[in-house]
């Protein structure tokens, strides 16, 4: 007996700035993005990975009276200390080695426009107050420079953890959680937003159809039951994933079982041995800190978070040339 399939069902969406959904909590997210963006104050947007924090902000800057002006967005987690300060705050020449010329930083750039800054609570005490004092006084001291610059630009931040429990923990300053989070917004995690899931899936679905190199019109029963049983850790990104997975593995104009990821599935990685997968997790960031420092030795140390002599103990460690 045929396997029961599923067709694309009539789904009544509601699409705001690129955010599509069926759910009333997203409704009222958007009525009040549509008032925050009228005022210039500062906004904190929580949520778990995935679920779209950037193209919150992004909405708030395009219905706000700075849309025709930048939006500069970066991710936090992915600077060191010495990189925040450069990348956001900008550099004069000679301020450290590879400083061949004066560079604007991200508040300049943004001058008049938006700021986001994705994940806040990754960076260091040192950046976090040299960010109060932007927040403060409207300036920034581009690194090897004693003068203040004036910046106007208006602050979105977003972050997956409670920034009340990391200055509990004293990883971020209590008065500049109080600026950022004047107004604070939290999203939803997908598997608390009814329907979205499958308006989402056939988004999806039809976005990648429109590149021809498959075309889905139909979804397996088991598939279909697996994707809406699924919790979705990596909500609407981490679905994104799953159907460019099965679009790219499959073929047909059907998504089977075994199209989906392994984890929809409900499978498991095979497990190796604890202590050769940390050694070798270990060697895998040292030589992706090699890759992105370009060889540079101090550099990879610097992204790793070590000092020289602790990464010249791991090289001939890992035997790494």
């Amino acid at each position: 007996m045929a396997n029961k399939v599923h067709r694309r069902p009539a789904i009544k969406t509601e699409t705001f700035h690129g955010i599509i959904t069926t759910s009333d909590q997203m409704r009222h997210v958007f009525e009040l993005l549509r008032r925050i963006a009228r005022t210039d104050g500062t906004v904190l947007i929580r949520g778990e990975t995935g679920t779209g924090k950037e193209l919150v902000a992004r909405a708030v800057h395009n219905l706000s009276r700075r849309r025709k002006q930048p939006f500069m967005a970066i991710n936090c987690a992915t600077l060191t200390p010495e990189l925040a300060a450069s990348e956001l705050f900008g550099h004069r020449k000679g301020a450290f080695t590879g400083a061949v010329r004066d560079r604007r930083g991200l508040f300049a750039a943004g001058n008049r426009g938006t700021v986001f800054l994705d994940e806040v609570a990754e960076l260091s005490l040192d950046i976090q107050a040299r960010l109060l004092r932007v927040l403060q006084e409207r300036t920034i001291v581009p690194v090897g420079s004693t003068d203040p610059v004036k910046v106007d630009v208006r602050l979105l931040s977003a972050t997956h953890r409670s920034l009340r429990g990391e200055v509990e923990a004293r990883r971020f300053r209590e008065d500049l959680m109080f600026r950022v989070r004047v107004v604070p917004i939290f999203l939803p995690p997908l598997r608390e937003r009814p329907g979205d899931v499958t308006a989402l899936l056939w988004h999806f679905i039809d976005s990648f159809n429109e590149r021809d190199y498959r075309r889905v019109t139909a979804i397996d029963d088991r598939a279909y039951e697996a994707i809406l049983a699924y919790h979705w850790p990596g909500n609407v990104r981490e679905l994104h994933n799953a159907v460019e997975y099965a679009m790219t593995i499959g073929e047909g104009t059907t998504i089977t079982l075994d199209e989906l990821p392994p984890e929809l599935r409900g499978e498991h990685p095979p497990r190796s041995d604890a202590v050769v997968s940390l050694r070798e997790e270990e060697r895998q960031r040292v030589l992706q800190a090699l890759r992105q420092a370009q060889g540079k030795k101090g550099k990879a140390a610097e992204i790793l978070g070590v000092n020289r002599t602790t990464l010249w103990r791991k090289l001939r460690e890992f035997n790494i040339t």
